[in-house]
């Protein structure tokens, strides 16, 4: 027992051999960051720490787990991303607790190079696609601002969508210094008409002024389209599939079939009045009902060269749309009549005023808040009939009450005054019913530009009478005249009341009733109407015969009344 106990006094007495280190002493990381292994080997107890920056300021981007221990250790060394382009260092010291001895292990880390990194660098898109899906979405990582570079040979094709329309997943957000974040970005692109291959190279480019490092280039094509051959039976065929697909028209035709048995579409044959030889069995006139468009009429529309009457009628929603007809059908010079009626129009291309041939035009419900300014008599010199009716785009009875804006309303709303020049013009045919239309009608009583019925012109004429000597001589050769449902108010002028073709305008449903109220709250009607046109126009024309059409007083006894 003595030399047992000796034995243990001689042991501790004896120095305690530590074994106090780390496998490395340098970890280099690339600017993402990462988790880095350590092992540390002790026989006392540790701690680790993380040095402090040069301005007293601690380190948070390194973090050792577990921070403390005793024996042989695993650590991880989780370092986060850098935040800036410049590299940056700190040094982690372990320490023993019991001896004090440290092992100091320093960590180097990249910064971020200022790059563009895309999810994908070539797209290729189709010729063709239905509204709404002509688009394509690229995925870019960068860390700095960037502006969207499309070359200007292609800006007529393809355009990002403005990160507004796409919520915040589309703004690139650097929130936390220059770490890279993906955007998602999208591009619209038109349809190819052309038998080229469209092509671009899209570049991302910093707003400020910056050392890229690397920046990927988006490389988009888009194949050509079928030829359409100009001036040909082919190309009209063509054309009106390519028009159908584009407009996405409920019905289709059959290309199986010949052109002449297409519904809707008539040739020109040579017996035909005003056919010239190289238009024979080309497209004289096409109508289209029933599309869902949300563009002006397509490209291939100019090819319809021969056509002379083209129509349009019935867009899905088309109180809800807003759309330019598009100048592509203001290239069709032989044009006579054109309907583009129910489709969403708001506006027309200044191109319009080309169609000097337009005999008639019929742009009814639509959404025009003003008569287009390019439609004048100046620049449509044969135009004989008018159609601008029904452009509200809500019924709205009084417009001093309603929760719609002005700029919602359609109807010529924002006409200032009754647009007195189409009054002017002469035309054979002007109808404006059921708009917007306020104020009252021009008198023309002092307006230099309207002439006067004269009284040669009056004797001349066995039905007109010496009272209509004087009076503003205004559309004296039109035939349909119609305002109807519109907010007029005042009187009535004197050249409407004494117009010799009154009668045959059925004033009573169609130029005389009216509806609702005008903004500042101006009850809408004439306040003059005559009470009854039998026995009032007859003072005026004694010697006329009054036109069939007009309103009889209705008899007392039922069993008279003749349904007309």
């Amino acid at each position: 027992m003595a030399v047992a106990a000796f034995a243990v006094v001689a042991c501790t007495n004896e120095p305690e051999v530590v074994d106090f280190k780390s496998d490395i002493n340098k970890i280099e990381v690339e600017a993402d960051g990462g988790v880095k292994k350590v092992r540390i080997q002790s026989s006392d107890e540790w701690v680790a720490s993380v040095g402090m920056q040069s301005n007293g300021d601690p380190n948070p981007w390194i973090t050792v787990s577990p921070a403390n221990g005793r024996g042989t250790v695993a650590c991880d060394f989780i370092i986060d991303s850098a935040l800036t382009a410049q590299p940056r260092q700190a040094v982690v010291s372990i320490r023993n607790i019991r001896t004090n001895k440290e092992q100091r292990i320093t960590v180097s880390q990249k910064g971020y190079e200022y790059a563009v990194e895309l999810d994908r660098t070539n797209v290729e898109v189709k010729k063709f696609a239905e509204y709404g899906k002509r688009y394509f979405d690229v995925v870019v990582k960068t860390n700095f601002p960037f502006e969207v570079k499309i070359p200007q040979s292609a800006q007529h094709w393809i355009s990002r969508e403005p990160a507004s329309n796409l919520g915040e997943a589309y703004k690139l957000n650097l929130d936390r210094g220059i770490r890279p974040r993906e955007v998602k970005v999208r591009f619209n692109w038109k349809i190819n008409n052309s038998a080229n291959v469209r092509l671009a190279d899209i570049e991302f480019v910093p707003t400020s002024e910056l050392a890229v490092a690397h920046s990927d280039i988006l490389n988009v094509s888009q194949e050509a389209a079928e030829p359409i051959i100009p001036d040909t039976r082919a190309g009209d065929s063509l054309s009106l599939l390519n028009i159908a697909n584009t407009m996405q028209c409920w019905t289709i035709w059959d290309s199986s079939t010949p052109m002449n048995r297409w519904s809707g579409v008539t040739l020109w044959e040579e017996r035909m009045e005003g056919c010239k030889p190289e238009w024979a069995g080309r497209v004289k006139r096409v109508e289209i009902f029933l599309c869902n468009s949300y563009e002006g009429l397509p490209y291939e529309v100019q090819y319809l060269t021969a056509a002379d009457e083209i129509y349009i009628f019935s867009n899905e929603n088309s109180m809800l749309k807003n759309i330019n007809l598009g100048e592509h059908v203001c290239k069709l010079s032989n044009l006579k009549r054109l309907t583009v009626a129910a489709f969403g129009l708001t506006e027309l291309p200044e191109e319009f005023a080309n169609l000097k041939n337009l005999e008639f035009l019929d742009l009814g419900s639509n959404n025009f808040q003003r008569v287009p300014s390019m439609i004048t008599k100046e620049n449509f010199p044969n135009l004989r009939a008018l159609v601008l009716n029904a452009q509200q785009r809500h019924a709205v009875s009084d417009l001093s009450n309603t929760r719609y804006a002005i700029e919602e309303l359609g109807g010529l709303v924002e006409e200032d005054k009754f647009p007195e020049q189409l009054l002017k013009w002469g035309l054979d045919t002007l109808v404006l019913s059921v708009n917007y239309l306020h104020g009252e009608l021009p008198s023309f009583e002092n307006d230099p530009e309207v002439p006067k019925w004269t009284e040669e012109e009056v004797l001349a004429a066995d039905t007109l009478p010496m009272a209509l000597v004087g009076t503003p001589k205004v559309m004296p050769t039109t035939k349909t005249f119609r305002i109807n449902h519109n907010r007029l108010s005042g009187e009535a002028p004197k050249w409407l009341l004494m117009h010799p073709a009154l009668d045959w305008w059925v004033p009573f449903s169609l130029i005389f009733p009216q509806e609702g109220r005008w903004s500042d709250g101006t009850k809408s009607g004439f306040t003059n109407e005559p009470a009854s046109l039998v026995d009032y126009y007859k003072n005026w024309y004694p010697n006329k015969k009054l036109a069939n059409s007009i309103e009889e007083e209705i008899p007392e006894d039922d069993s008279e009344i003749i349904s007309k």
